[in-house]
């Protein structure tokens, strides 16, 4: 039996980059848990966040273990987590997020944002983060995408004269969570990185797609 496909269905594009990402977030923190578990290599971790973590005084007068690290750094962080839990909470964001930016401008659109948002991310940890700790997780450049999409949201919404009242919801949401994570982690958040990834997010979305999707 044969059947017509509508032309809508063609027009939704592979997260392929999507699942690629989390293949190597996943495979990272996979490797260090089994490590940990066999006892294989117990510095493991502490040298992987020794060498690819964000550590903000490698842009003081830290000595780098290696002469790129203070400019690598802004996207190894990315691909590092503090544990199972951090990882699949940011994988499932990812997902989540990454589908919708890829729907929207394509797999290049979506590197662009999502890798611009992650050096964003590290560039509001720099600027604004005062602590010794390093830094790691891909939660700068997933609230990248959120100010990507949240921008676009905004320009469709105020091209066909539509309430603005969603786009501010969901940004004093984000705000929200950020401050209840920040005192349930005692202060261990990286909320610098946050802003930092939602700024650069928003402004780079505008870059990329500036036009209204408004069908």
């Amino acid at each position: 039996m044969s059947t017509r496909i509508s032309s809508s269905e063609f027009s939704i594009r592979k997260p392929w980059l999507v699942i690629f990402l989390i293949a190597v977030c996943t495979g990272i923190e996979g490797l260090l848990q089994l490590a940990e578990f066999l006892d294989l290599a117990p510095r493991l971790r502490a040298t992987v966040y020794e060498n690819g973590g964000f550590w903000s005084g490698l842009l003081r007068n830290w000595q780098p273990n290696y002469a790129a690290q203070p400019y690598t750094m802004f996207l190894t962080y990315g691909f590092l987590h503090g544990g199972l839990v951090h990882m699949a909470v940011n994988m499932l964001t990812l997902w989540s997020l990454g589908r919708e930016v890829v729907d929207r401008v394509g797999s290049w659109g979506f590197a662009l944002l999502y890798f611009g948002a992650m050096i964003g991310g590290g560039v509001g940890h720099a600027a604004l983060a005062t602590g010794p700790a390093p830094m790691v997780g891909a939660s700068g450049a997933l609230f990248g995408l959120a100010g990507g999409l949240l921008a676009w949201a905004y320009v469709d919404r105020y091209t066909l004269q539509e309430t603005l009242w969603p786009i501010l919801r969901a940004a004093a949401i984000l705000a929200a969570l950020n401050l209840v994570l920040w005192w349930a982690m005692d202060g261990l958040l990286a909320w610098q990185a946050h802003l930092g990834g939602f700024v650069a997010g928003w402004v780079l979305a505008l870059l990329i797609d500036p036009r209204p999707h408004t069908e």
